[in-house]
C-alpha cells in the first residue's frame, strides 16, 4: 500500500463513520505562545477542545503535517521523524472510550488488515491524581485483546497535558505493532524496540485546577494521532521508516551524491534526509519562514546545518541540498501544493544557508580541535582564561567550558546543539550552566527550543486574550482600510499581554498611517459594536467578502465573525476564535507600539490595550 491510498483509506474510513473531514493547517500554529510549530493534530483545533463548536460539527478526521523537535536525538534510529503526518480523528464532546477504542481497532484489523497477534496497547497505571484507566482497558479485553499485551504504565507514559499548569488532561491509551521478522513475544514488553507505537487514542475527562485538584470535564472529548510514516512502514513489511517511499527516493539521492551505500551508513543518511524534507517542508509553509537566531528560524537553520554537517562525514559537495529538496518536493507535492508554488523560495534558502554554514563549519571545527588536543595552551591564549579554574589535564578533556562552546556560537555560527553533539562523539560534556549565564549576558537570542517550548498544548484563553484576539480583527480591516486591499494577516502570536501582527506590506508604515490605524480601532470599540458568529459554506463566505488567514485551506463550512451590524458592520473575518460579545469589553485605548520588518514584503506589528 503506498502513502496516498493509506491517506485515503484512513479518511474515507472515518467519514463512513460521519466524521467530517477538515484539510491540514499550516506548521505554523496561530496565537499559541506555547509551542513554535504544529507538533500534533489537535493545535488547529484549540478552541474546539476548550468549547467552541466547529462549523464542520462534532466529529472530525483529518491528515496534519506536524514538526516535532522533542525527538530530534532520536532522529538517526528507524522510526523518529522532526517532520511527519499525523492521521488524526477527533470527537468534541460526542462519543468516548468505548466508540474510540473501537473504531481504531476496526480500522486497524478489518481496513488495514493488520495481524491481530501483533498488535499491543497500553492504558495508564493510576496514582494519586486519577485511578487505574479500568474503563479503557476492559475496552481492550472485549475486542480479545489478550492481558499480556495490555501493558499498565504511569503518567510519564500513558497520560496527556495539561499544557500548562492547569487546563484539559487524561489518559491515554497507546497501540503498538512488533515490527521484524520473528514470531511476537506472547507478553508485551514496551521497552522492547521492536514492539512499534503507530497509534494514540487521548481522553480527556479531567480539568487540573488551580489547586492542583483533577476534576471531571463537562465536555470530554477524544483526540487520536496515528503516524503515517511508521504505520505505513508497518504495513509493508519495513522495519525501517526510511525505506518507504516518502524516505527511499531521498536516500537514493544521497547515495548517488556520496557515492556511499545506505546500509552501514544508516544514522547519517537517515539524518540529512530527516533534516533536509522538514527544513523544505517549513520553507514551503505559506507563511515563509527564513533560517535566522530565534523562534521557528533558530529552528530551521539548527536542521539544515545539522544535515550539513552530517553530509561532511559522507563527503557529500556543497550545495546538496537543493538537489534533495527536489526530491521532497517529488514526494509530497500533489498532497501539499504550496510547496512546489514555493520552491524558488526554497531553494534561495537552502542555498543562503548552506554556503553560509560552509564557510564557518571548517573553522568552526578547526577551532573545536584546536581546544580538544591541547585545552591548557588555548585556555592560556584566549581572553577568558580568567574565568576558568584551570586544573593540570594531561589527557583529552571531559568538559568543555561554557565561554569555549558560546565562541564556537557566536563566532563561528554553531547551534550550542552541534557543539554538544560534537563534544558527545568525543565523550565530553559541555558545561550548559555557563554557556547559558554567557548567552545571558551577550543577547537575547531564543533558546526555547531546546527548553521545552515544543511541549504541546492548549493556547491561553484568557479573558485578556479574547479582547486581543477580537482587537487583531478590528486591526486587520483598519489597516486593509488605511493601507490597502493588498493587506493579508501573514502571521499572528497574541498572548494576554500584547498581540504580534505580521501583514504583507512593501514598506515601513509611517506615523501618520500607524495613527490612523489606532484611531479606527478605537472608533470601534467606543461604538459598543456587537461580535456575532454566522456557519456558512466557504463560497458564501467568500460572495460576503470575508477575509481569511493566510493562503488557509478550510473545511467545506466555516464560521464568520462579524464585527457591527447592517451599515455599522467594520469586520468580517473567517476564524476559529475566542472572542468578546462586544466591542466595548475591550475596555482600553488601542495602541500599536512596535511597527518592524519581518521579512521581505512582511511587516511586523505589535500592540497592546492600555
Amino acid at each position: 500500500m503506498d502513502a496516498n491510498s493509506l491517506r485515503k483509506k484512513f479518511l474515507d474510513f472515518f467519514k463512513e463513520k460521519k466524521h467530517a473531514v477538515i484539510p491540514s493547517a499550516s506548521l505554523i500554529p496561530e496565537n499559541d505562545p506555547t509551542v513554535l510549530f504544529t507538533t500534533a493534530g489537535m493545535h488547529p483545533l484549540v478552541p474546539y477542545l476548550m468549547g467552541e463548536k466547529h462549523p464542520e460539527g462534532t466529529r472530525l478526521a483529518d491528515v496534519q503535517k506536524c514538526i516535532r523537535m522533542s525527538d530530534i536525538d532520536e532522529v538517526g534510529d528507524a522510526t523518529h521523524h522532526t517532520f511527519f503526518e499525523m492521521l488524526g480523528n477527533w470527537s468534541l464532546g460526542d462519543y468516548f472510550k468505548k466508540e474510540a477504542i473501537e473504531l481504531s481497532w476496526e480500522f486497524l484489523t478489518e481496513v488495514l488488515k493488520l495481524d491481530k497477534n501483533r498488535i499491543a496497547v497500553s492504558v495508564f497505571a493510576g496514582d494519586k491524581d486519577a485511578p487505574k484507566d479500568e474503563e479503557a482497558k476492559k475496552i481492550w479485553l472485549s475486542l480479545n485483546m489478550p492481558e499480556n499485551r495490555i501493558a499498565e504504565l504511569s503518567k510519564k507514559d500513558n497520560w496527556w497535558g495539561p499544557a500548562g499548569i492547569t487546563g484539559p488532561c487524561g489518559p491515554d491509551t497507546e497501540i503498538f505493532y512488533c515490527t521484524g521478522k520473528s514470531e511476537p513475544p506472547e507478553k508485551f514488553n514496551p521497552e522492547d524496540k521492536n514492539w512499534v507505537e503507530i497509534w494514540n487514542d487521548v481522553f480527556m475527562q479531567y480539568n487540573k485546577n488551580t489547586d492542583g485538584n483533577f476534576l471531571p470535564l463537562a465536555q470530554k472529548n477524544v483526540d487520536t494521532g496515528m503516524g503515517l510514516e511508521r504505520t505505513l512502514a508497518v504495513i509493508n513489511g519495513f522495519d525501517d521508516n526510511y525505506r518507504t517511499e516518502l524516505f527511499w527516493p531521498i536516500i537514493k539521492k544521497i547515495e548517488e551524491l556520496s557515492g556511499k551505500k545506505y546500509e552501514g551508513n544508516e544514522k547519517a543518511f537517515r539524518i540529512i534526509a530527516d533534516h533536509t524534507k522538514a527544513a523544505v517542508m517549513i520553507l514551503g509553509d505559506d507563511k515563509r519562514i527564513e533560517p535566522s537566531n530565534k523562534n521557528q528560524g533558530y529552528i530551521l537553520r539548527r536542521l539544515i546545518r545539522r544535515a550539513v554537517r552530517y553530509s561532511k562525514q559522507l563527503n557529500i559537495i556543497q550545495n546538496f541540498t537543493i538537489k534533495l529538496a527536489e526530491e521532497v518536493i517529488k514526494i509530497y507535492e500533489n498532497v501539499y501544493p504550496e510547496i512546489k508554488k514555493n520552491k524558488e523560495f526554497i531553494f534561495n534558502e537552502l542555498e543562503k544557508e548552506e554556503e553560509k554554514f560552509y564557510q564557518t563549519l571548517e573553522k568552526g571545527l578547526k577551532e573545536f580541535n584546536k581546544w580538544y588536543k591541547d585545552p591548557e595552551a588555548y585556555w592560556e591564549e584566549n581572553p577568558n582564561a580568567e574565568k576558568i579554574a584551570l586544573e593540570k589535564i594531561k589527557d583529552k578533556p571531559k568538559k568543555m567550558p561554557g565561554f569555549i562552546a558560546f565562541r564556537l556560537f557566536t563566532t563561528f555560527g554553531f547551534p550550542i546543539e552541534l557543539t554538544i553533539e560534537i563534544a558527545k562523539e568525543k565523550e565530553i560534556i559541555v558545561d550548559l550552566m555557563d554557556f547559558n549565564k554567557e548567552l545571558q549576558k551577550h543577547s537575547e537570542l531564543s533558546r526555547t527550543a531546546s527548553a521545552g517550548m515544543f511541549k504541546g498544548g492548549l493556547a491561553d484563553a484568557s479573558e485578556e486574550t479574547k479582547k486581543l484576539h477580537t482587537a487583531a480583527h478590528l486591526m486587520l480591516e483598519a489597516l486593509r482600510r488605511v493601507l490597502g486591499p493588498h493587506v493579508e494577516q501573514k502571521g499572528s502570536n497574541i498572548t494576554p499581554e500584547r498581540l504580534r501582527f505580521d501583514i504583507s506590506h512593501p514598506e515601513k508604515m509611517t506615523a501618520e498611517q500607524m495613527q490612523q490605524v489606532e484611531d479606527l480601532v478605537n472608533k470601534q470599540i467606543a461604538k459598543d459594536l456587537p461580535v456575532r458568529c454566522k456557519e456558512m459554506p466557504l463560497e458564501e463566505a467568500k460572495k460576503l467578502g470575508a477575509t481569511g488567514v493566510f493562503e488557509h485551506k478550510y473545511g467545506e463550512k466555516v464560521k464568520v465573525y462579524f464585527i457591527g451590524e447592517g451599515a455599522q458592520n467594520f469586520s468580517k473575518e473567517i476564524c476559529g476564535g475566542p472572542h468578546v460579545m462586544r466591542t466595548s469589553e475591550l475596555k482600553g485605548t488601542f495602541k500599536i507600539i512596535k511597527e518592524e520588518s519581518s521579512s521581505a514584503g512582511i511587516r511586523r506589528l505589535r500592540a497592546v490595550l492600555l
